[in-house]
């Protein structure tokens, strides 16, 4: 788990997968310092909301983020509001983290930074 999250490409999950450990955690989260761990119903999320200067940009900032999902084959659940998206990443199969979801925060804060 040293390389960078932003290189690495997702895996295949199934309800087999095993949740990111405490540990795992620890190791994976400064690398997406902005992201927070949220716990929903017992089920932790990643979650972040970017802000925009308009509607328009956030609708932009939504279909790139679709666009790298299709290509990862891991979605995430996506609010678009005037002037802010909130992404939100967890592993409905597992119904936790997963380092998937790890990989696609990162590369989230990345098309952010585009």
């Amino acid at each position: 788990m040293v390389e960078q999250l932003t290189q690495r490409q997702c895996t295949a999950c199934t309800g087999d997968s095993s949740p990111v450990s405490e540990e795992d955690i620890k190791q994976l989260k400064p690398q997406i310092p902005d992201w927070k761990i949220e716990d929903e119903n017992g089920q932790l999320r990643l979650v972040r909301t970017y802000e925009f200067s308009n509607f328009k940009k956030a609708l932009a900032f939504t279909q790139k983020i679709g666009d790298k999902a299709e290509e990862e084959g891991h979605h995430p659940s996506l609010l678009t509001e005037w002037g802010k998206v909130t992404v939100i990443w967890w592993t409905h199969a597992i119904n936790g983290l997963h380092e998937n979801d790890f990989i696609m925060a990162a590369k989230t804060d990345q098309i952010a930074g585009d």
